[in-house]
């Protein structure tokens, strides 16, 4: 809790107004309440917070008066009006400070900033607003910004366009590029983004990334930076192709007939194709596109390898920290209860790091110290 200033708490319950018109359940307290419910709670629910602040031991240790209690009405409420910006500056304040405590070599040589996405659908069919998802249930996206060591970046998605990666991920690069000025990140995507009009944009807005591209995508290749005697040995893989390429995107235009349909053209952007083939599967050949022409193949391999650490920090988030389950089904809430599981997260991987353990451990033992 040292981490946390009280006087952080205290002034943006002033600057966000979070406390007006609140009787019982004050930002502070709110803050306490879902900190202390993920950490303790197996399964969260607005029932398990209601229990968790009726509780003593709750009380003792965050100094609140004995004889006050709430009602899951009133936590219900609470979450669906209270202002998610007092609870995503604490957030961002506990980032910064926590990401000053190791140096920039420790997110990677390259600066990589994972991205990725995660739905949401489990007991959410009463979700009233949501994306729709194959099982007929309403889903939640949530899409996050992943340093390598903290999360440092999130959105929640609820909008039926946001299904597409295409439009969810470059959203959260940009937001995060707006944050980090002069920065020299470079970000890694999975298949989700495929968008040649995205991709020439973020090389206009000087955003360096590395995605990977579905196989035998159409392209023009302008020039190869394969040399006569070069290695193609790249440890875990070997290299296939490595070029300079235009990509097509399709045209939106009007048939003389007045229908409207798509041509495949070339863009002006020129890109670089990377391919590898697995040594362990030979099955597997990996397609990769970027902007950056300055690292070398391997690198470029590798730092889509380090993408896996995004899955891993998702997979701790839904099995130790219960983010697969919706404690409010209103987007307000949703928000909040993000932001307060990216900061128990955070807590928990600043401890994890000190203390070199595994996930599960780290949370574990985190609870208490």
């Amino acid at each position: 809790m040292g981490f946390i200033p009280e006087a952080l708490i205290a002034n943006l319950s002033v600057t966000t107004k979070v406390d007006y018109y609140a009787k019982v359940l004050h930002g502070k307290k709110m803050f306490y309440l879902l900190m202390y419910g993920i950490l303790e709670n197996e399964k969260l629910s607005q029932r398990t917070l209601e229990d968790t602040f009726n509780d003593a031991v709750f009380k003792i240790l965050f100094n609140l008066d004995e004889d006050e209690k709430v009602r899951r009405s009133s936590i219900s409420d609470r979450l669906s009006k209270i202002d998610p910006d007092y609870f995503k500056q604490i957030y961002e304040c506990i980032y910064d400070q926590f990401s000053e405590i190791y140096s920039s070599t420790e997110r990677e040589k390259y600066n990589l900033i994972r991205v990725d996405s995660s739905m949401i659908s489990e007991t959410v069919g009463k979700l009233m607003e949501g994306i729709d998802n194959q099982s007929g249930k309403k889903a939640v996206k949530y899409s996050i910004a992943f340093d390598g060591i903290l999360p440092c970046h999130s959105n929640v998605f609820t909008s039926a366009a946001y299904s597409s990666e295409d439009i969810a991920l470059p959203e959260v690069v940009l937001e995060h590029v707006k944050k980090e000025t002069n920065h020299n990140n470079i970000y890694v995507l999975d298949r989700g983004l495929q968008s040649t009009r995205t991709m020439k944009s973020f090389t206009a807005d000087d955003v360096a990334f590395i995605c990977r591209a579905k196989e035998n995508r159409k392209f023009v290749e302008l020039e190869s930076f394969i040399t006569e005697n070069q290695d193609l040995d790249l440890g875990e893989s070997n290299l296939l192709k490595d070029c300079k390429v235009q990509l097509y995107t399709g045209i939106l235009i009007n048939n003389k007939r007045g229908k409207e349909h798509y041509k495949e053209m070339l863009v002006d952007t020129h890109f670089r194709l990377v391919v590898v083939k697995s040594k362990t599967d030979e099955d597997k050949i990996f397609w990769f596109l970027t902007n950056d022409f300055q690292l070398s193949a391997k690198d470029i391999a590798q730092a889509y390898r380090r993408r896996w650490d995004i899955e891993v920090f998702f997979r701790f988030l839904k099995q130790e920290l219960n983010v697969s389950h919706l404690v409010s089904l209103n987007q307000n809430g949703i928000q909040v209860m993000l932001y307060m599981t990216l900061i128990v997260a955070m807590m928990v991987l600043i401890y994890k790091k000190a203390n070199n353990l595994g996930y599960k451990t780290a949370k574990d033992g985190f609870q208490w110290k």
